[in-house]
């Protein structure tokens, strides 16, 4: 029996430093949302994550079919929920729009992704 748990032991273990290992800021949510379709341009293109972030360092771009950038001001974090990240707009035209992230999770992981959604009146 002895035998056996030792095993049992360094298995755990791993598995628990994998974990650990593994710990990122993944997107949680994100308004619009994910793919979506929307009726109005929003102002705002709000992200959730899965982590707290590190404000300093992380960054949204909204851009147009043709790689413009369609930002009106910097991305930021939420000072009551620290795991939202913000960016404000221009005003969007019907069309598909590509929203890229960057981010440091308080851990000092990054992370990165995109996604689109389009604005169609």
């Amino acid at each position: 029996m002895r035998y056996l748990a030792i095993p049992l032991i360094v298995l755990l273990a791993f598995r628990l430093g994998i974990g650990a290992a593994q710990a990122h800021a993944f997107l949680d949510h994100a308004e619009p949302r994910v793919g979506n379709t929307v009726k109005s341009a929003p102002r705002i293109v709000s992200l959730w994550f899965t982590q707290n972030l590190e404000a300093a360092f992380c960054t949204i771009d909204v851009l147009d079919a043709s790689g413009a950038r369609m930002n009106a001001g910097n991305a930021l974090v939420d000072g009551a929920d620290r795991k939202l990240l913000r960016v404000p707009v221009k005003s969007l035209p019907a069309g598909t729009y590509t929203v890229r992230w960057h981010v440091l999770s308080v851990d000092t992981h990054t992370a990165d992704g995109n996604f689109t959604f389009r604005v169609d009146p």
